[in-house]
């Protein structure tokens, strides 16, 4: 996928909004400088162009009680196609997972769970590997988040 021609206004409009995607264009328009007019209509560009993918609200896991952050690494002996979608549709419809990766190296895939405690963890693991064959399954506990979601570095 090529990659977008952005120029200094539209770059920080992104980056403005990835620290805070609530703000009106009114306040939008302002911290980038520019009219609220042409704010509007870089925003819809960005959009239209799917640089924009949608906006989301960030929430503080531990205040929700999910202060449990798994990283899971996964090898497998498949590598078909229709493994592969089966694999991804059974872990898409586990919500814990909240980062799924395809990645290279010692493992074939990395998964983040969030989720409250270990026994939850452990409910968790067992829906995964319970309708998929799965080689290697190996968890990684976050003892701490030093960083998380940071805005994309543009």
């Amino acid at each position: 996928m090529k990659a977008e021609k952005l120029d200094q206004f539209d770059l920080k409009i992104l980056r403005t909004l990835q620290r805070d995607a609530s703000l009106s264009q009114r306040d939008l328009a302002d911290r980038v400088g520019l009219s609220q007019n042409a704010c509007w209509r870089r925003l819809r560009a960005l959009e239209e162009k799917g640089v924009i993918v949608g906006r989301t609200l960030r929430l503080d896991r531990d205040r929700l009680g999910l202060g449990l952050v798994v990283f899971v690494m996964v090898k497998t002996r498949h590598h078909s196609a229709s493994w592969l979608q089966t694999f991804r549709q059974h872990v898409s419809s586990i919500p814990e997972i909240v980062d799924f990766f395809r990645i290279g190296g010692d493992y074939d895939y990395m998964l983040r769970i969030v989720t409250t405690d270990m026994a939850s963890y452990d409910t968790v693991y067992q829906r995964l590997i319970q309708k998929v064959e799965l080689d290697t399954v190996t968890s990684y506990f976050a003892m701490e988040a030093i960083e998380e979601r940071r805005p994309l570095p543009i």
